[in-house]
């Protein structure tokens, strides 16, 4: 039931990967956190805005001509 020193000092270790001072996997955890709040500020912004910028577009189709080749 109770886990033995070197399950321990696996587990400590592994912890200290995961949120230790300078680490590597640290450094990685925190990149995606910046993502999912980049990512969450995303979803707040106006969604209107796409329809807004393809309303204000501006045509270039060419006419279509009457006469045939």
């Amino acid at each position: 039931m109770f886990a033995s020193p070197i399950q321990l000092v696996i587990v400590a270790v592994l912890a200290l990967l995961v949120f230790g001072g300078r680490g590597k996997i640290s450094a990685i955890m925190g990149d995606v956190a910046k993502g999912i709040t980049s990512f969450k500020k995303g979803l707040k912004e106006d969604p209107d805005a796409d329809a807004k910028a393809a309303d204000e577009a501006i045509d270039v189709t060419p006419p279509k001509s009457d006469k045939k080749k």
